[in-house]
């Protein structure tokens, strides 16, 4: 469980946007601030990668332009880049700057962590909902 104090044993106590407990995001490519699937979050992770999100082409170059280039394979770091429909934690603010430009990703909401309501409403995430 994350407690925020920085501990963290893995996606279990950890609760979504909905109430529920903290689903896998995605583990191919292995996302998230813990690189295990799942949106979860400490006190080290400034970005705040806390938002399931189903990317676009749209979203990636968006970001992209950027500065976060989420396309380019980086083997250095075992990360293949992103294509349209990879699940991908995003960075809460990110993804808010993307719904301002009309570009935002579809959210998977049983796998966004809770802490995403920091930084965006729930209709909003609502409004983006990735079919289950």
């Amino acid at each position: 469980m994350n407690d925020m104090s920085g501990r963290y044993e893995g996606g279990g106590g950890a609760r979504n946007v909905l109430g529920g407990p903290l689903a896998l995001c995605c583990s191919a490519p292995r996302t998230g601030f813990f690189r295990d699937g799942f949106c979860n979050t400490s006190a080290e992770d400034v970005g705040t990668h806390v938002i399931c999100a189903v990317v676009s082409d749209a979203f990636l170059r968006f970001s992209q332009a950027r500065g976060n280039d989420l396309l380019t394979p980086r083997p250095e770091f075992d990360f293949p880049g992103l294509r349209e429909g990879d699940g991908w934690c995003l960075c809460a603010l990110r993804w808010r700057e993307a719904l301002e430009a009309g570009v935002a990703p579809r959210v998977r909401l049983e796998a966004t962590h809770a802490r995403a309501l920091d930084f965006v409403s729930l209709a909003d995430l609502e409004a983006h909902a990735y079919p289950t």
